[in-house]
């Protein structure tokens, strides 16, 4: 039970660096210019972590102490997420500048991404029970 914890914080830790590093670096070969950007995409990607870390977190804690409550767990644990992440992109949508349709599109990009790796995790706790 807790190899499949572990895994799970691995796999989420290995996901959220290799998309920093595909990220930055695809910025970096296209020239793209981020130092207009309200928040760095260093600051968006520990931020989206932590998040995710939250709801996996709590998704555990849920399947230790009721099972059937995990996928509505998933499901209010992600619409606070989207709220968190609304909070955060109020300044760049109030923002005027050049880069605003790539800082929005990074953003959305990196919450997508995130989002469906907190699915992917939320699937496995649940095919654990299956499995057992």
């Amino acid at each position: 039970m807790f190899s499949n914890n572990y895994f799970s914080f691995l796999l989420l830790a290995v996901f959220s660096v290799s998309l920093f590093v595909i990220h930055y670096f695809a910025f970096a070969l296209l020239e793209f210019d981020t130092s207009t950007f309200y928040y760095s995409l260093g600051f968006l990607y520990a931020l989206f972590f932590g998040l995710s870390l939250a709801v996996l977190i709590t998704l555990i804690i849920v399947k230790k102490k009721s099972y059937e409550q995990v996928g509505m767990s998933f499901l209010l644990a992600s619409s606070i997420k989207m709220i968190v992440s609304y909070v955060i992109l109020k300044p760049i949508l109030v923002k005027i500048d050049e880069n605003l349709v790539l800082e929005k599109m990074s953003f959305f990009m990196t919450f997508i991404l995130f989002l469906i790796i907190d699915v992917y995790i939320t699937i496995r706790i649940l095919n654990e029970k299956q499995q057992n």
